[in-house]
């Protein structure tokens, strides 16, 4: 059995990331990790919140795994970082991630 080792993030829609990204550091004690048009990541005490563009990425969770091709081959995000999305039979989506494994996006297809 494959074993997931922790939330790495809840990736929520926004159709506005800036005034989003706003609202949550007026209400909360977070810090802006990374930030661009269509996406950005808040950092709070014990979790991540990706904040998403519908038109961009979906909601999900994503969970960190310590190998990431035991799931199948993954795609990497312009961080560097593996991931590899899922549905499950109900349509929820999952995001699994390996943070400890920066793969360049050229060695990709040696996977």
């Amino acid at each position: 059995m494959k074993k997931l080792s922790q939330v790495d993030h809840i990736a929520i829609q926004t159709n506005d990331v800036k005034s989003t990204i706003n609202w949550y550091l007026d209400n909360f004690e977070c810090e802006v990790i990374s930030e661009d048009k269509s996406w950005a990541l808040l950092k709070f005490e014990n979790i991540n919140i990706a904040l998403v563009s519908p038109n961009e990425h979906q909601p999900h969770i994503a969970f960190s795994v310590n190998n990431i091709i035991e799931y199948g081959r993954p795609s990497i995000h312009r961080d560097g970082i593996p991931y590899i999305y899922k549905e499950d039979d109900y349509g929820n989506v999952i995001e699994l991630v390996e943070n400890n494994s920066k793969l360049l996006k050229e060695n990709l297809y040696e996977i």
